[in-house]
This record gives structure tokens, sequence and C-alpha cells, in this order.
């Protein structure tokens, strides 16, 4: 569907908590429009907006989807967003790039971890906002009740523009209140619905929510106050004209609703989209830097030079890489040369799409605030601006958010190293909350993500897709070694063969130093004990020795060495002889020196609300946590501790758990120090054991 005016687009996020409904809410409003010929449902495992196999297989939304639907010769753009708080970011990707919410509640449930969360983003973007009620139909299920509690969460504001005929199962159909017309629904009809009477049981509830919904509109405006006083009343075109400038301004938050399974209300609900939230015209500005550097709106102007945001990747072993944009300024064409500011390159736009899911149908061009999809693009990737090149511009994204789980994975095949980069890589293209990397402390290849289920999921692409099998373990922690006190330490080397032998002899004294400071090698020779040239091979065999551990195979920090005295052959010492007896007298000294194990400890701060802390501050201290104090903003609690790094490794799903998934939290490196005797204990007898099966 081609549209040539913005006023003709609207935008709509599909937000929520999971399993409010929204993937089933996508293909009733679809089948509404005319798109596709019956009512798929999420359990068939065929819908539209939950294509990839993996959404398929768990029968949960992971990514970002996007589809649309012709309305009254509007086209509305729907993004179609998954629930699971661990998926946010998407979330968060499908609000930046649409020009309203439409945030689905559960009518039974009321509002949840993720309802919140789109709430507050929302209102950080000056996002507009549409409550749909879903599951009208089941039980417990009552407009009244689902307001006032919505109501108690996020204030009086929330208005319904729409009441249900019937009630529970026994839900048939929606009574709009802006135009006083009320639909009839047969179950699992066509989602269109057919002009009915107001019947004379809903009448009462009728007139009650119309006349709470003209007061609500009326104090939104002075003018529109002034005329209620007088008259009594507004009419039809100011009530709606009205709400629509409410709405936009988050004055208002209308209720809409439906039983998206049985097709009741969808018909309704676009009709609702289209009167009441906003096009990209009346949103008018999106948030941009220009190319000096600073913030800036840009203005969605139809006529002005084009301005393109990357809001998501799609990535397919067979169709390869898809680009989701929206246009923010201009008209884009296909086929043209565009400026990608971020990359700092050219970058050819071939062959425009109107999406639908993961197909696309060639389109020559969008206009500004529409939305679609290109294939191939060489350089782009999600959050980059696409621009003229003499008007270059990058439009406001993201800000990443950090990991909240890592894994350590490797191959199941010794050869597939390399694969699983490029492969993770295409992941990544795709997914840009996931993050790779090589430990340079434990040499182990990380994998890292918003949780543990991303990790699951992006390691069963990695078979899927790619044929690339990992085993996934918790990574290790970079434990340090070092000692408590000085020690003398003697090492000799002496080997005969036949011919040439070898031999070195040296003596070393090692001193604990301050933890921050590097590793210091003192010569103290007078003579010539040990001849000039072979005291750096003495040093050499002390680091590489202290890079491979004494206790527990972790490397050995906070000490310096005195090379004090030693013997040489003539013809049997060697460089590489002076090596071994460097590291037999870091050996004996470490014996003798008080090792010990030091861990690190992760500076935590827990964002979290008050009836919460009790449990948050019990298992803290199980977790040999120390509460460094605690404080208050926005209207939740900030503890803040440091825990032991080996303590926090599962700390996120647990989290997720005690609070139903209503706390976050952060953690930067903060110092090393001591690890408790039985603790060490147990690390020691573990990497005794690692060494032993790895022997056999």
């Amino acid at each position: 569907m081609q549209v040539d005016s913005p006023d003709m687009i609207r935008n709509v996020a599909l937000t929520g908590h999971s399993d409010t409904g929204k993937t089933t809410l996508a293909s009733a409003l679809l089948f509404a429009g005319g798109v596709v010929n019956r009512l798929n449902k999420v359990e068939d495992g065929n819908t539209i907006t939950d294509f990839d196999s993996e959404e398929i297989d768990r029968g949960i939304s992971i990514g970002l989807a996007v589809c649309f639907t012709p309305w009254q010769q509007h086209k509305i753009n729907l993004l179609d967003c998954p629930g699971y708080g661990i998926f946010f970011d998407e979330t968060r990707g499908a609000m930046r790039a649409a020009d309203a919410a439409l945030l689905c509640i559960n009518a039974a449930s009321g509002v949840e971890v993720t309802t919140e969360k789109v709430w507050e983003f929302a209102a950080e973007i000056g996002q507009p906002v549409m409550i749909h009620l879903t599951k009208m139909d089941r039980e417990r299920a009552e407009l009244k009740s689902a307001v006032e509690q919505i109501r108690k969460v996020f204030g009086r504001e929330v208005v319904p523009i729409q009441v249900p005929i019937g009630v529970s199962e026994d839900f048939e159909g929606v009574v709009d209140l802006l135009t006083d017309t009320a639909t009839l629904f047969a179950k699992d009809g066509n989602g269109k619905g057919t002009p009915a009477e107001i019947p004379e049981a809903a009448q009462d509830e009728v007139d009650e929510w119309k006349n709470a919904l003209v007061e609500a509109v009326a104090e939104t405006d002075d003018a529109l106050l002034e005329k209620f006083f007088e008259a009594g009343e507004l009419s039809a075109d100011e009530l709606k004209n009205g709400l629509r400038q409410a709405v936009r301004d988050r004055k208002l938050f209308p209720v809409t609703l439906s039983s998206s399974l049985h097709g009741i209300g969808p018909a309704s609900v676009l009709d609702s989209i289209v009167e009441t939230l906003p096009s990209p015209i009346d949103r008018g500005i999106f948030p941009a830097i220009d190319f000096g550097g600073e913030e800036q709106d840009l203005a969605c102007d139809p006529e002005g030079k084009v301005a393109t945001l990357v809001f998501k990747t799609l990535s397919d072993p067979f169709t390869g890489k898809v680009s989701l944009l929206r246009v923010v300024s201009g008209r884009l064409a296909s086929d043209t040369p565009y400026w990608n500011f971020q990359q700092e390159t050219d970058e050819k736009v071939g062959h425009l799409m109107a999406m639908q899911g993961k197909t696309g149908t060639a389109v020559p061009g969008l206009v500004t605030g529409d939305i679609g999809g290109v294939a191939k693009l060489k350089h782009a990737h999600t959050g980059n601006t696409l621009c003229e090149k003499d008007s270059p511009v990058r439009l406001a994204w993201l800000d990443p958010r950090e990991d909240a789980i890592a894994f350590a994975i490797e191959p199941k095949s010794k050869g597939d190293e390399e694969k699983i980069s490029e492969s993770l890589a295409r992941l990544q293209e795709e997914d840009p909350r996931l993050h790779s990397r090589r430990d340079a402390e434990t040499g182990e290849f990380l994998l890292a993500g918003s949780g543990q289920l991303h990790v699951e999921i992006a390691v069963a692409k990695l078979k899927k897709r790619f044929n690339v099998e990992v085993i996934l373990h918790p990574p290790k922690v970079p434990y340090r070694e070092t000692i408590r006190k000085p020690a003398p330490g003697h090492g000799r080397h002496k080997k005969q063969t036949g011919g040439r032998g070898q031999f070195a002899d040296c003596r070393i004294t090692m001193e604990p130093t301050s933890g921050d400071e590097e590793f210091e090698f003192i010569d103290e020779i007078f003579g010539g004990s040990i001849p000039q040239g072979y005291r750096p091979a003495v040093e050499k065999g002390i680091q590489e020795a202290a890079k491979r551990g004494y206790l527990a195979g972790y490397p050995v920090v906070g000490f310096k060495v005195r090379l004090q005295d030693g013997q040489y052959h003539d013809v049997d010492s060697s460089e590489m002889a002076f090596k071994i007896a460097g590291s037999l007298a870091f050996k004996d000294a470490m014996a003798k020196a008080g090792a010990t194990l030091l861990e690190p400890i992760m500076k935590v701060e827990i964002t979290t609300t008050e009836e919460f802390m009790g449990d948050i501050m019990s298992d803290l201290s199980q977790r040999r946590g120390r509460p460094q104090g605690m404080d208050s903003k926005n209207g939740s609690q900030v503890v803040s501790a440091t825990v032991p790094l080996a303590e926090m490794l599962d700390y996120s799903p647990a989290l997720r758990s005690m609070t139903q998934g209503r706390s976050s939290f952060h953690m930067e490196m903060s110092h090393y120090e001591e690890v408790p005797r039985q603790v060490q204990e147990k690390i020691i007898a573990e990497a005794k054991k690692e060494k032993e099966e790895e022997h056999h």
C-alpha cells in the first residue's frame, strides 16, 4: 500500500507484558484490514509477526516485527514488540520509531512489570499512549475494575473511549463513546463487525463513561472547559479534536478493548487508532543531533532533506540482511545512494519494501513518517542514520544498556572456533544487545546478553541457522594470587645428559607490595656470581611462573623480587637454565611467603521498591555482600553494596525472580581483596581437580 501524505499514516508500537496477546491482536487487526484471510492464532505457529523459528518453537515473541494494514484510506504500521523484560530493548527501539504506543494490558491481570517499563519509557521520550484491554472475554475481565487498578498506578488521566457489550464470556461488542455507536462481532467472524443499537442494559454504563470522558477532555483545554461550563456538553467534533490534542500532548490516555482471539473488537480498535492517535505530522519533531554536535529536534517535513533511521536489522541465512527504516524527513527513494552518518560512507539503498513480517513488497519510495525495509545495505547497522551528504544529520538512538549476564562458550567440535565468530557477528547485526569477546585474563570466549534466556536463544539460533553447536558454562572468575610476608627462595637447575649439561643456581627474596604496584625486579648481585647476561633470564623465568600461578593457576600479583646470589658454570650454564632456575626459586619462595587468593569485589547498585528491600538485603548477606548505603531516587530505593564477583554470576535471574522483575542492578569493578579461607580451600581443590582431569 502506498500513501502520499504523512497525515494518512499511523505508526503504532504494540507493547505490554508477555502473554497479554499483542501478537494475537496484530493478527486480528491484519485480518480485519483484509491483509490475511483468516484469524491466525499464535498457537498455530504461523502469525505474520512471529516468524523466527525460535519464536514459533517457544510460542513467544523474541524480536520486534513490522506489519501494516490499510484502514479508512490510512496506512497503519504496527510494530509488534516482545513482552519479556529481557527483550525490552527491542520494545524501546520500536517505540523510538513509532509515534504512539498501544499498551496492551490483560483485563483480568492488570498492570504488570513490562507494562510499567513501557509507561516509564513513553514518559521519557514524550510518547502518546493508548491503553488497550485485551482478553475481555475472560473471567473477571471487567472494565470498571480494570480501569480503577490502572488509575491507581498511572493516574486519573486514563479514560475509556470504548465500553464493552457483554461481560466475560458474553462479551460480544463495543460501544464507541466518540461516535455513540455500537458494533457487534460474531465470535471468530471477520473482525469487522456489524453496526447495532446500543443495548438498553448497557445504556447507564455508557452514559456514565461518556460523561467522564467529556469532562476529562474539557479539563485539558481552557476554551473547551469554558464551552463545557456554558453548554454543559461538547459537540462531537469538539470532543474528537479535543481528545486527539490531549492524547498527543500526553494529557489523556484513552482506553480501548477487544478479545482478539475471537475477533471481537479489532475494527473498533483500528477506528480509534485513526481517530485518536497522532500522525507523524501531528508529532511534528524527532530528536536529532546536528552536524556540529548540537542536540536539536528535526521537523518531520515531507519537503525537507532526507533523514531516515535504521531501527532494526533482520538477518536470515537465506535472504540475507534486511534493514527496517523509519523516514523522519523528506522522501526516501529506491535505487538511490544516501550518506550513512555513523559509518561515514555512501550507502546504496536498493529496492524499498513495505513489510509484512519477514516478507516485503517492492515500493518506489517511502514518504516522511512511513516505515519500510530495504535488503542488503552494505554498511548500515541498527541505530544508523541515512541522510543526504550535503545535509548530514544524526537521528537520536538509544543508549546501550549494559549486559546482565555473560556465559563462556566453547565449540563442541574443535574446528568451529572461526565459524563461531562469523556466525555471532551475523547474529549481533540483528540483535545489538548480544556481545561477544575474548576475555584477556581467563582466555575464555564470552557471550553476553540481557538474560539467560537471551543467551540460550542465541545459542539455539547458532545451531539452527549456522549449524554451529556450542557448550555454555558460567565464566571463570579472574582471581589473583599474592603473598602476605617476605620469604627467601632458592632455585637450582642441574641436568647432566650425554655431552653438554644444564646448570643454573639463583637465590632471591620475594616481598609483598601494595596491590597496584607493577612487578619490580631488583638486581642486588655484586660481583659475578651470575653473569650480567643471565640475570634477565632469571627475571623472565619468575614472570612466566607468576603468570601460571602457584595455588590455583591464577596470576600472582603484588610482589617484588630481589636477586641476591647464585652460581653458574662456564660450559653448562645458559639463558634457558637460568630461566628454569628463576621459576624454581619463585615456587620455593611462594611456599614460604603465605600465598593467598584474591578475588574481584564489585560495586553493586540495586534499584528496587520498598516492598522488596528485606529480601534483597537478606540475599546480599548470603552472597557475602556488604551494604554501603541506601538512597531514594525517583520514588525508588537504591541500595549500594560491595559483593564478590563470584557471588554475582547468577544475580540477574535471582533478582528477577525475587522481585517479579521489578528491580534492576548495575555493577562495576571496585577492587581485589583476600578470599575467606574456607572459600579458598574450595577454589584450590577445584583447580587441582581440573588439572588432574586435563592430565588424564
